[in-house]
């Protein structure tokens, strides 16, 4: 069967890749407007990335949300320290969120990434309390106490509740 090999080499590949990840605690919270039937679809993602409103909790049900709230979402041993799928879901539907991650000693540090729902994703150097920090050379590029303040007021946004609607 033509193309087969390839199709078993990539899925081993793939396979692979997750295997051998440098895995990392992460968390993220999330919220903004979402249809009921794009609810469904979020759930199914959560599911799949392995998330928990609680850390070592059990997977998330849909009825884990609580109404008029953000939705925070748990999980230790991920990989790279990232919810790639969920990330991608949320920035196609516009839906706000801010992901920490913890650091692989040697390989990458902790990370607060932030999606406003609109525009870029920004990352910010983080500690393992999911506290922002900043060097020297970055408060220097900044050039003024106003502007530090500006960059740690922008990687403190605050979730908005997620709403389900319909």
């Amino acid at each position: 069967m033509p193309g087969a090999g390839g199709d078993i080499a990539a899925r081993l590949s793939f396979e692979m890749e997750d295997i051998m990840a440098d895995r990392v605690p992460a968390s993220i919270e999330l919220g903004g407007v979402i249809h009921a039937a794009a609810y469904a679809e979020l759930v199914s993602v959560i599911q799949s990335e392995g998330l928990s409103v609680e850390w070592d909790g059990e997977s998330f049900e849909p009825d884990h949300r609580t109404e008029g709230e953000l939705l925070r979402l748990h999980a230790y041993e991920v990989a790279w320290g990232r919810f790639d799928a969920l990330e991608a879901f949320c920035i196609g539907k516009g839906l706000p969120f801010v992901r920490w991650s913890g650091g692989y000693g040697g390989n990458f540090g902790p990370e607060r990434l932030v999606f406003t729902g609109d525009g870029e994703r920004n990352s910010y150097e983080a500690n393992e309390d999911d506290e922002v920090v900043i060097g020297r050379y970055l408060v220097t590029e900044l050039g003024s106490h106003e502007a530090v303040l500006a960059y740690f007021d922008a990687a403190n946004f605050k979730v908005p509740p997620l709403v389900i609607e319909g």
